[in-house]
């Protein structure tokens, strides 16, 4: 069982679906990206990692709105901010200051380039 992503004229993920295994010669067919008209993808890649020991697969199992990326022959999200930067390993975005590790729930602050103290409303 193989997943592949349906991009539009912007290589933006519009669809995944689970399709047949690049080795499944069904019907003499064997060149399944062909025969959907979309790219492979693996529901088990994330960050560049395979997370049952397999080859990573584009980078990343992509989500609706996600592009691909030709040249990295991979799939990334949006850039969620412009102050985080592409990670060339990962092909997700980094953002300028890590993500804190207190335990405690943070949104990114673009105006001051920080992480603010989520606090939920009052109910």
């Amino acid at each position: 069982m193989a997943h592949y992503a349906y991009l539009d004229e912007n290589n933006v993920v519009t669809h995944v679906i689970v399709g047949r295994d690049e080795h499944d010669r069904t019907g003499g067919v064997t060149d399944w990206e062909e025969h959907y008209g979309a790219k492979r993808c693996s529901y088990n890649t994330f960050a560049g990692q395979h997370s049952k020991g397999g080859v990573p697969f584009r980078k990343n199992y992509p989500g609706l709105g996600w592009i691909y990326d030709e040249a990295r022959d991979a799939f990334k999200p949006a850039q969620p901010f412009p102050s985080w930067t592409l990670n060339e390993e990962t092909c997700l975005y980094d953002p300028p200051v890590p993500y804190p590790s207190d335990g405690e729930k943070y949104s990114w602050n673009e105006d001051t380039q920080s992480w603010d103290l989520f606090v939920p409303p009052e109910v």
